[in-house]
């Protein structure tokens, strides 16, 4: 499989020494399947996309500082190229910024929540098991960094695991897209260093409560063996 990484930012400078950029977070979380994934990575961020969207088999977005709402040209292409991609039943995962955009392309909102940051680590009651979320239990957790998230949905999405922080936090639309507002490719040490370098973005108690969620397992391994999963299945389901 062939699978574009659509990168929407960069990892912060100073960060980018000890814990590398998107790039190499996306090469680390699908390191396991580098024999049947390979990755190809566009700075759509910079305006650069695939020829031609049959370039790929399928594609993932990275997160972004940037929110859906942002009147940037950039972001504007992209939700164009989201939008081409569904008509076209191209398979698809948001991640954060991903997910939420990908909930607005195709007519869900996306807000500012009034519940504040979502940092550290959150747990989410899987509300619907999908064939391709194998061991799927009756959580899952993952990394954070969020003040954006989807306050309605599109009409054909499905609710895949959510809480009362963040009711939409894994969505399936049809068959081909597949968004997550956790983070399976970041770290707890650098999500902990960049809640330590955004600190003063926090209330001083959600920040506490957040380095201490750190001290949680995450689910990064399982919710990266569902991304392939799904994928296989949108692309076998395509092909028929």
């Amino acid at each position: 499989m062939r699978l574009g990484v659509l990168l929407c930012d960069d990892v912060a400078p100073e960060l980018q020494a000890a814990h590398g950029n998107y790039r190499d977070m996306f090469s680390a979380l699908f390191h396991d399947y580098s024999k049947q994934i390979t990755l190809v990575f566009y700075r759509v961020i910079d305006g650069e996309y695939p020829k031609d969207v049959e370039e790929c088999d399928a594609y993932i977005t990275s997160g972004s500082q940037f929110g859906a709402n942002d009147g940037f040209v950039w972001i504007g292409h992209l939700m164009a190229f989201i939008e081409r991609l569904y008509e076209e039943n191209k398979p698809l995962v948001g991640i954060c910024f991903g997910h939420q955009l990908m909930a607005k392309a195709l007519g869900g909102e996306v807000v500012t929540s009034g519940r504040g940051w979502g940092i550290g680590v959150n747990s989410y009651a899987v509300k619907k098991k999908a064939g391709w979320m194998k061991g799927a239990g009756s959580n899952v957790s993952l990394v954070v960094s969020h003040q954006d998230q989807i306050s309605q949905l599109p009409s054909e999405a499905r609710v895949l695991a959510g809480s009362d922080f963040c009711p939409f936090a894994m969505i399936q639309i049809k068959t081909c897209f597949l968004g997550i507002q956790g983070h399976p490719e970041f770290t707890k040490a650098y999500v902990k260093d960049l809640m330590t370098a955004r600190r003063q973005l926090y209330a001083a108690e959600a920040y506490e409560k957040g380095i201490d969620s750190l001290s949680q397992p995450v689910d990064d391994k399982r919710v990266v063996s569902w991304i392939v999963s799904f994928l296989d299945t949108a692309l076998a389901k395509r092909r028929s």
